[in-house]
């Protein structure tokens, strides 16, 4: 069980536009709520997926997926990622878009496998020494990072923590320092860090903790202060998915030259594959770990070509499955890599296996609280004026473009010495960065000079 661990989960990518969503945002009756868990508005779409995760939590989904239908920025893949958090926080949920199927260096089987393989966790229970409770103090030190000259990394730390019965202060590296300061650990949080690994969780807030800002939606969870020692032995659960596991063993087996090569370009041996099976097999068996299937989804599904859809088809019925979700926003087109013309350009038999729900485009409302979100998130500050244009220009055009405007304009009212985003700060942005139809405009208008 030694390599075990020593396992560390592979980095996922940064928090998203979507890192606030905790939720569906339902009552206890199964309804939406018109705002709540980071969602607005889709009311029926998010009734469609509450059912959805009552039939997964009941194990009625076996060979089923899901297909989110409808527009450009109707809140596909926000829904997708409120499913996998209320299945719980540690589930795996893999994102990735069809087009990445696609590769000089891997099969598409090898890709789907992957991340099919991305999606299945295992629970892993363990018994560690760790250093856990609130931070009352914590300073970073900093330095020009080696690889780019403009960038700064946290080179060490002192940090502070603190139970109801003991205090400590802790000096460490840079690699728990750039953890802390990647999970953007303040005063106030509840943490615990790993004495053999080095590895930081993130537990809650500290209750009773008052923060230096309120959110409306805040997805970090209020807990208790620890108490006992600062040091201690503890009971620890951690989820890595099986691909973690066949990374992990894979690279016992090759050169350290090639290591770099390896995660992005080379297969993984199916042999592998079968060990990593067998030993989370015998783990289950004894009752050190459980599986939980996970969540894979799979954004401009009309991208997958007839074999991808194939392999997919067959991966649903095996008994070891992750939840597949799929989004398009196409009507009838060809299936890719045939002639034949068919619904969100799918196959029939697969679309049988599919509970479709669609998504309409958001109203002016919706639109509104949206952007608010957005600005909170990213800490643009709006005047009223600003928020009341940026929902117009958002009806007018798309949800995604004022969206986008928030941080333009946040530098050009910066560089008017304001920290509050004006609608003369919008005005200039809109002016500055074109929307679609403005674009389709120029290319008409220039159509004579533009190359063909």
């Amino acid at each position: 069980m030694a390599e075990i661990r020593e396992i560390k989960k592979v980095e996922r990518e940064k928090a998203s536009i979507h890192s606030h969503i905790s939720g569906l945002g339902l009552d206890e009756k199964g309804k939406p709520k018109f705002k709540a868990d980071g969602l607005v508005g889709q009311m029926e779409a998010r009734e469609a997926a509450g059912i959805v995760v009552q039939l997964i939590k009941q194990g009625k989904m076996a060979g089923k997926g899901i297909l989110f239908v409808g527009p450009p920025g109707t809140g596909k893949t926000a829904l997708a990622i409120a499913i996998a958090r209320e299945l719980g926080e540690d589930t795996p949920f893999t994102i990735m878009n069809a087009s990445e199927i696609y590769s000089t260096e891997l099969k598409k089987t090898e890709i789907l496998t992957q991340a099919i393989r991305k999606s299945l966790g295992v629970r892993i229970k363990q018994r560690r020494t760790v250093y856990e409770g609130v931070v009352k103090d914590i300073k970073l030190k900093v330095a020009r990072s080696r690889l780019n000259p403009y960038a700064v990394m946290p080179r060490e730390a002192q940090i502070t923590l603190a139970t109801k019965d003991d205090e400590r202060t802790l000096n460490v590296g840079d690699v728990i320092a750039a953890q802390l300061m990647k999970m953007n650990i303040r005063k106030g949080d509840v943490i615990w860090i790993d004495a053999e690994t080095g590895e930081v969780s993130r537990v809650g807030r500290a209750k009773g903790i008052e923060s230096e800002k309120t959110y409306d939606i805040d997805v970090i969870k209020q807990v208790e202060v620890p108490s006992g020692q600062v040091k201690k032995e503890k009971d620890i659960t951690f989820t890595v998915t099986l691909h973690d596991l066949d990374l992990n063993i894979a690279a016992q087996s090759i050169s350290i030259t090639a290591l770099f090569s390896f995660f992005t370009e080379r297969e993984i041996n199916q042999d592998i594959r079968k060990q990593v099976d067998k030993l989370v097999k015998d783990m289950v068996s004894k009752g050190e770990a459980e599986l939980i299937p996970g969540v894979l989804f799979i954004d401009d599904a009309h991208m997958l070509d007839i074999e991808a859809f194939s392999f997919l088809t067959k991966a649903l019925e095996s008994d070891l499955a992750p939840i597949l979700i799929l989004a398009t926003n196409r009507g009838i087109t060809k299936i890719r890599g045939t002639d034949i013309e068919s619904p969100h350009g799918m196959p029939l038999d697969l679309l049988d296996r599919l509970l479709i729900i669609p998504t309409r485009p958001y109203n002016q409302d919706e639109i509104k609280e949206i952007i608010k979100i957005r600005a909170d998130e990213i800490d643009v500050k709006l005047d009223e004026k600003a928020l009341e244009l940026l929902t117009k220009l958002g009806v007018e055009n798309s949800l995604r473009y004022s969206v986008q405007l928030l941080e333009p304009s946040l530098v050009i009212a910066q560089k008017k010495g304001r920290d509050m985003v004006m609608p003369e700060d919008v005005e200039e942005a809109s002016k500055l960065f074109s929307d679609t139809k403005r674009s389709v405009n120029y290319v008409k208008e220039y159509e004579n000079l533009l190359l063909k």
